[in-house]
């Protein structure tokens, strides 16, 4: 049965990087994040496709040592691949479409 979520601009968690399960697909999971504060320095065991939907979130991610960030806005997406560290800055509240393999930090 086709699912609607009409709320993703009004979703919020009760927690910074709380998440709503939208779906499971084979070894992945789609999850809506709301939050106002940064994540943390972390590598995927997978790939990460990081979708913002609502605010603007500042990506930090490390190529060969050296740190470089980039400012995302709504529609703008982040890939990172196995072994991309990275962390996430919100400018604010932001609401996020993470797709990643099921269980990856």
């Amino acid at each position: 049965m086709a699912t609607i979520i009409a709320d993703v601009k009004s979703f919020q968690a009760d927690r910074a990087w709380g998440a709503r399960d939208l779906a499971e697909i084979e070894r992945a999971t789609v999850r809506l994040h709301w939050t106002d504060k940064p994540y943390h320095w972390h590598v995927n065991d997978g790939p990460e496709v990081f979708v913002v939907l609502d605010g603007s979130v500042e990506m930090r991610y490390r190529r060969a040592g050296i740190e470089k960030a980039i400012v995302l806005g709504v529609g703008d997406i982040f890939v990172a691949a196995v072994g991309d560290e990275h962390v996430a800055f919100p400018e604010g509240q932001a609401r996020v479409l993470v797709i990643e393999q099921k269980g990856s930090d």
